[in-house]
């Protein structure tokens, strides 16, 4: 922090796009632009170089993106805080460069105000996410985790697809029919029913297992 303004870098690979955002923030008091770059390997170089409080990163750039940039920033042990400013807000962009380290991911129809905001809120160590994002992350975090079966218990429950009782099925699979008893109370459990018709329905659903032939 220089004079009591927060020290930042802009980086971005879209020249037209990087000036907007220095422009955006030029005139503002407690900010001071100390750098620029146009790809992730120069952004790791400047951060080493300059210590800034805040980087603020795209994230799809040549030579080195802005998810393996935040790495590499973070890795290093600088106080620098990186913040991303894309346009990209898929599940797997956001998830990669929180995972990454980032502490906020803005987008780019960020207003002025709100982007000084957040970048103060970043140097400060808090996170910040835009609203749309934040609602990304909720809904994630919502969704049920995906299930599995093992091989074994795919293959009984195929057979109870199949119309076959515990018995048949342990002849089929060459098991005891207590073993295929053991198998469904696990399927059950996993895919939380409580009856054979159920967990071949919810199991056809999920694509756990395929559709009996004619």
């Amino acid at each position: 922090m220089t004079d009591g303004r927060l020290r930042i870098i802009v980086v971005d690979d879209h020249t037209v796009m990087r000036a907007g955002v220095v422009a955006l923030l030029a005139s503002e008091p407690t900010l001071d632009i100390v750098g620029e770059a146009g790809d992730g390997c120069e952004a790791v170089e400047l951060v080493g170089r300059l210590r800034p409080d805040v980087a603020l990163l795209d994230l799809r750039m040549p030579v080195m993106d802005g998810v393996a940039a935040t790495e590499r920033i973070v890795a290093s042990g600088a106080a620098t805080r990186v913040l991303v400013l894309t346009t990209y807000d898929t599940d797997a962009d956001i998830e990669h460069a929180i995972e990454a380290g980032a502490i906020g991911y803005l987008l780019k129809d960020t207003t002025r105000d709100q982007l000084v905001d957040a970048i103060h809120a970043a140097a400060r160590g808090e996170t910040v996410l835009a609203p749309r994002v934040a609602e990304k992350l909720v809904a994630r975090m919502r969704r049920p985790a995906p299930v599995t079966l093992t091989a074994r218990e795919t293959d009984v429950l195929n057979a109870v697809a199949d119309g076959l009782s515990n018995a048949d099925i342990g002849r089929r699979l060459v098991i005891a029919e207590a073993t295929v008893k053991t198998h469904l109370l696990r399927i059950f459990a996993k895919l939380d029913v409580s009856d054979r018709t159920h967990a071949v329905v919810v199991a056809l659903d999920r694509g756990l297992i395929s559709r009996p032939g004619p």
